[in-house]
């Protein structure tokens, strides 16, 4: 009797591992999932049948530091206005053919489809998740930035809305000038004229949000010439000694007095202009200023201000 009960239970336990038929090694019927080594296995012999099992289970992952492995799915993100946390009904099965496939009738997909609308429109109908929303898909579509920068974009966008910064100005303005601080920071610097084109917003106007943010976030990184050299050297289609040169120009005048003022892009534009003559890759003054956001007249003032700053540093070296 109690060995009849124990094939009937282990009946019922086999349908949700797959085994349905006796053991070819023994005869019995008495199978055993081990979760741990994802193997069906015959509790009477020890044969195993199958591997690899699937585990149909949650995922329970840990994205901190701690112990605890209760919070279940990918971690949360910036890029989303309801930072990836929020759910929604999903209509892909509500079509007519995938909703007569699942038994759907035609009353109880529209009937869903209402419940959908209703749950989005919920979702949005706060002024605040619009703005986020607007402002994530923005930067997204927008900064040209990727991977971390997008998300210290998107990040920045939320800490001075919250302090008010967005009220009375342009969301994109506001989105720009996150994304120009989120590459300035990372030392990969953006120009605010490509900005401005790709956000379409006035370039004086970005600047002063720039400004204002800056001093919201308490972002004072103060942007050299050596970060723009890379950019420039990969847009100019320049060797690599191009840009090893440069950077060792840069070194044996930075210390002088005469580049406090000058704009950090146009310095950059200058020293590759030179550095391209030295290696035998020269580039015209007009390519050069297209990639720097300079004028011919700014360039050639530069170049001025790098001849003498190369020839006091010649002087010194040699006395």
């Amino acid at each position: 009797m109690e060995k009849n009960k124990k094939n009937r239970l282990n009946i019922i336990e086999r349908k949700t591992i797959g085994q349905t038929k006796p053991c070819i090694e023994c005869g019995d019927i008495n199978w055993s999932l081990d979760n741990n080594r994802g193997e069906v296995f015959c509790d009477s012999c020890g044969s195993v049948v199958e591997n690899n099992v699937i585990d149909e289970g949650p995922e329970w992952t840990n994205y901190s530091d701690g112990q605890d492995k209760s919070r279940v799915g990918a971690p949360s993100t910036y890029l989303l206005a309801d930072k990836g946390l929020n759910t929604a009904i999903d209509t892909k099965d509500l079509l007519s053919s995938s909703a007569s496939r699942h038994g759907i009738s035609g009353k109880n997909r529209r009937d869903w489809r209402r419940r959908a609308i209703i749950d989005q429109r919920s979702k949005t109908r706060d002024s605040k998740i619009r703005n986020l929303t607007k402002a994530t898909k923005l930067i997204r579509d927008n900064s040209g930035l990727n991977g971390r920068l997008v998300e210290d974009a998107a990040f920045y966008y939320r800490k001075v809305e919250e302090k008010g910064l967005v009220v009375g100005r342009s969301i994109a303005g506001v989105a720009a000038a996150c994304v120009y601080l989120a590459a300035r920071e990372a030392k990969l610097p953006r120009s605010i004229s490509e900005l401005s084109e790709s956000f379409e917003i006035k370039e004086k106007e970005l600047k002063r949000i720039i400004r204002y943010a800056t001093r919201m976030l308490g972002l004072h990184h103060i942007t050299g010439p050596e970060e723009y050299l890379a950019l420039y050297q990969s847009n100019l289609q320049l060797p690599p000694a191009v840009l090893e040169e440069a950077n060792y120009i840069w070194s044996k005048i930075k210390i002088l007095d005469y580049w406090q003022g000058k704009k950090p892009s146009g310095v950059a534009g200058a020293l590759l202009y030179n550095a391209a003559k030295i290696r035998g890759n020269p580039r015209t003054q007009a390519e050069i200023c297209k990639v720097a956001d300079i004028s011919e007249v700014t360039l050639r003032g530069l170049l001025k201000v790098l001849k003498l700053a190369l020839k006091q540093v010649g002087e010194a070296t040699e006395n």
